[in-house]
């Protein structure tokens, strides 16, 4: 086979470089013509495209010819193709999208870089930078998160700054009919009476307050150890409301670069959060299955590169995502 393609490998470096200059053209090779979704045995030039695009949307300049001095050409959609750099390890500048958390955690995902007072600070959630409330303004941060070996103090990158708390249920409440609580509290008054005491206890159900973003940030040690980019998506370009239908992207710790579609507004969620306790969301985005967990704090953007939320939840065919007009208003943040 290796003889067969050397008259096509001298032509495809005789055109390598005018076809790369054709627009949308991203990789040009050696391989077999695609002919009705089947691979052909005939030897073609493959021309490698972002996306393809009706002839009539195309320059005459930038068509692929069918043919190059008598050898067929193929052109293939591939979508972007990017460096494959992991969102695991360590990174410096350390840019949205990589492992990071508390000291005390497994790890989650650092969302972008926003400003606090005009200090550029670390956005992601409230159980990924603050541990779930249990963390204390200050507390270190780590990149890559510990879970992905982040260390202290070799891999401290930032300090908890700010979180907005988490309003959870559950736990050590129990519900007021619940028959243990009230035998316990059948017991009290029982030996109240006994002292002669008219204090009485009676069981109350505790309602948690509902909750509009998890969201926290963390203040830098070192203000050239971030980047403003995000990981497979690039520099944000601004920030817009999320709507229903919108098409979404987000870059992540575990599923990296994913996108989707909003599939719900103005969502209401219990989100379970360790054991037994519930927090309520309202306001929430709601999307289809792009994330799993370790990618909670991802920022999520729409084509345009516009924020358009904080990813936190989800399950195996769902993701919830705060909006970020509630994050940015709730923590005083600016682009």
């Amino acid at each position: 086979m290796a003889e067969n393609i050397k008259p096509t490998q001298k032509i495809l470096q005789q055109v390598c470089d005018t076809l790369l200059k054709k627009h949308n053209v991203l990789a040009t090779g050696i391989g077999y013509k695609i002919s009705a979704g089947q691979k052909s045995s005939n030897v073609s030039i493959i021309c490698s495209v972002e996306k393809k695009l009706p002839e009539a949307q195309l320059s005459s300049k930038d068509l692929v010819p069918q043919q190059i001095d008598g050898v067929t050409t193929d052109v293939i959609e591939t979508g972007r193709i990017r460096a494959l750099n992991s969102h695991l390890q360590r990174h410096r500048p350390a840019p949205g999208g990589v492992s990071i958390g508390h000291w005390d955690i497994t790890a989650g995902t650092l969302g972008c870089i926003v400003k606090k007072n005009g200090q550029r600070v670390i956005l992601s959630n409230n159980h990924v930078l603050a541990n779930s409330n249990a963390a204390q303004i200050g507390d270190a941060i780590l990149q890559p998160g510990p879970y992905d070996g982040g260390k202290f103090p070799d891999d401290h990158i930032a300090n908890l700054m700010e979180f907005i708390p988490l309003s959870l249920s559950g736990g050590i409440d129990l519900p007021g009919d619940s028959p243990i609580c009230n035998s316990f509290a059948s017991v009290l008054n029982f030996f109240a009476a006994a002292t002669g005491s008219r204090t009485r206890l009676q069981t109350v159900r505790i309602q948690a307050e509902d909750n509009l973003v998890d969201a926290a940030i963390a203040g830098l040690l070192n203000d050239a150890d971030v980047s403003d980019d995000i990981l497979d998506i690039g520099a944000i370009a601004g920030m817009k409301q999320g709507l229903l239908g919108m098409s979404i992207q987000k870059s992540g710790r575990t599923t990296e670069y994913t996108t989707g579609t909003i599939d719900q507004v103005d969502v209401t969620v219990n989100v379970q959060y360790g054991a037994g306790q519930i927090a309520r969301f309202t306001d929430q985005i709601l999307a289809g299955p792009m994330s799993q967990g370790g990618d909670s704090g991802s920022a999520v953007l729409d084509n345009d590169k516009n924020l358009v939320g904080l990813l936190f939840a989800g399950s195996e065919s769902t993701t919830i995502i705060n909006r970020m007009e509630n994050v940015f208003s709730a923590l005083s943040l600016s682009l």
